[in-house]
């Protein structure tokens, strides 16, 4: 787990989160849905403001479940990842996983892409 501060990327607006969590209920007892991450960078400075829509989904349907977020219009992340939100996690798994489970089966587009509010941040 990187150092608090050492990440940096968008957090989600905190006034939209429980709407967003009614939208879409989280599959996983442990609910994150809390930011999307650009890179792990100590002492970067926050990124830009963005646009942001969750536009698909993914669940390796044993605990890691993760919603598919464009900035600026694209998903993909300049480390070769995947822009997302970890959104619900099961007993033992952690947030960082999400990277694995989209690398390894891919995602599913939504029907209807959903923009969702986001603050420059370092976490």
């Amino acid at each position: 787990m990187a150092r608090p501060g050492t990440v940096i990327g968008w957090k989600l607006d905190r006034a939209e989160r429980a709407s967003l969590l009614e939208r879409f209920p989280p599959a996983y007892a442990e609910v994150v849905a809390d930011h999307v991450t650009l890179a792990v960078k100590p002492g970067a400075e926050r990124p830009a403001p963005v646009r942001a829509v969750i536009v698909g989904r993914a669940d390796d349907g044993d605990g890691v479940e993760c919603y598919v977020v464009t900035i600026d219009g694209t998903a993909d992340r300049p480390d070769g990842s995947t822009y997302h939100i970890t959104w619900s996690l099961g007993p033992g798994r952690t947030a960082r996983e999400s990277n694995d489970v989209l690398k390894a089966q891919g995602w599913q587009e939504l029907d209807h892409p959903v923009p969702v509010p986001v603050a420059p941040a370092r976490f």
